[in-house]
């Protein structure tokens, strides 16, 4: 998929590169798998949660067949954007009739047939158990618990390899170069995610973030001590012991915030960080 660059006719697109949308086939999304939702501002109860969040164009949610549980074939009736994530998205029409949105896999196109089933073909689109697929293949949308639906791999341009099996879990590597262990009877989705040129985007603007929701960020040296520990003296200071820290005094650098009773770092083969 092609990207194209702008004539810098103004300041705000002469740095732009924009994704070229040919897998795109149509412009309105399917009316009964949308629905409409409220934004939170990144507050919870009043209280600001997630900061640098507000604002934005208004959207309808998609609703995305992350669980991939029927196993009747369906054929791909189009492929459109979606406002909520970075990946395009499928319009799936199955034989009785019913339409469900998935996650579009790479190079996938209008009138395929795909399947979930324990005995589907190892292409693009289909989904099965990790135990039914051959050694080295690339797959998205892997569930963690087994019916639960898709959790990993899911945005733009991502895969994650499958490693090794044993008898109860599967060795997958994570587009973080991780090795996690998971269970052999969760499901995934053949393929790469579509959309594979969304990390060459450059937004040209600042307008283009607040269209996305994201405002300002202030750096933390260049506020008062009340309100940043990095905060306050005469020009630049170093962070200082024990480091650079949030605006609430916790460490931001190698802190460990896992619980290790409750952690999943036992099903961690190598770290991303290794």
């Amino acid at each position: 998929m092609p990207v194209k660059k702008f004539s810098p006719t103004s300041a705000g697109i002469r740095h732009k590169v924009a994704v070229v949308y040919d897998e795109i086939t149509t412009n309105k999304p399917e009316k009964s798998l949308t629905k409409g939702f409220s934004k939170t501002a990144g507050r919870s109860n009043g209280k600001i949660a997630i900061r640098h969040h507000g604002g934005g164009h208004k959207q309808r949610y998609r609703i995305i067949d992350f669980k991939r549980d029927k196993v009747l074939p369906g054929k791909i009736s189009s492929v459109e954007y979606d406002p909520n994530r970075s990946a395009f998205i499928a319009l799936v029409v199955y034989g009785d009739g019913e339409k469900r949105y998935i996650l579009a896999p790479d190079g996938i196109k209008v009138g395929d047939t795909i399947i979930s089933s324990d005995s589907a073909d190892i292409k693009p689109g289909n989904t099965l158990p990790l135990s039914k697929m051959p050694l080295g293949t690339s797959i998205h949308n892997i569930e963690l618990v087994p019916g639960r639906g898709g959790v990993l791999v899911r945005s733009a341009g991502t895969a994650a390899q499958l490693l090794a099996k044993e008898t109860d879990f599967c060795h997958v590597r994570l587009p973080s170069n991780e090795v996690r262990l998971i269970a052999s009877n969760c499901r995934a989705t053949i393929g790469t995610v579509s959309n594979v040129d969304h990390e060459k985007e450059k937004l040209g603007k600042a307008g283009v973030r607040r269209w996305r929701g994201w405002r300002p960020t202030v750096r933390g040296y260049v506020q008062n001590p009340i309100d940043h520990p990095h905060g306050g003296g005469s020009g630049k200071c170093p962070t200082g012991h024990p480091g650079p820290l949030t605006p609430w005094g916790k460490p931001t650098r190698g802190y460990k915030t896992r619980n290790p009773k409750r952690s999943s770092s036992r099903y961690i083969v190598r770290g991303r960080k290794a």
